[in-house]
């Protein structure tokens, strides 16, 4: 049973998340950069806005698991499971996550981000 309250867990489960999609991003962008578009800049300035909103939202939970003295380590890893250490409150508690289920929810959040720095902006009428 675990002693992490289900909205410190998730902030905690950001920690995890985010970097990952980071990552995705930045191969992605990598790869645009690298293609034969025709048209690259959209595609650039998207992943480009859409990794500076995820940098902004992890220094948020950054900042939020230092003020709370909350640390998150990744342990080990294997072809089917991902080990984390959650240290709360003088507590250690090891947390396995199911691969296939970290690439889920990498890939919402990708949607998600993607979407809402997507999503057309009302222009002011002068």
């Amino acid at each position: 049973m675990t002693r992490i309250p289900s909205n410190e867990r998730d902030i905690i489960e950001q920690a995890i998340y985010l970097p990952m999609l980071l990552t995705v991003l930045q191969r992605d962008l990598d790869v645009v950069e690298k293609s034969p578009f025709k048209l690259k800049k959209p595609y650039q300035t998207l992943i480009e806005n859409t990794i500076r909103k995820v940098q902004n939202e992890l220094a948020e939970v950054k900042r939020y698991l230092h003020k709370n003295s909350i640390r998150v380590e990744r342990l080990k890893s294997d072809e089917i499971f991902t080990m984390y250490l959650f240290l709360y409150k003088g507590y250690e508690e090891h947390h396995n996550y199911f691969n296939p289920r970290l690439r889920n929810r990498v890939e919402e959040l990708l949607d998600f981000y993607l979407s809402s720095c997507s999503s057309p902006k009302k222009e002011k009428k002068a």
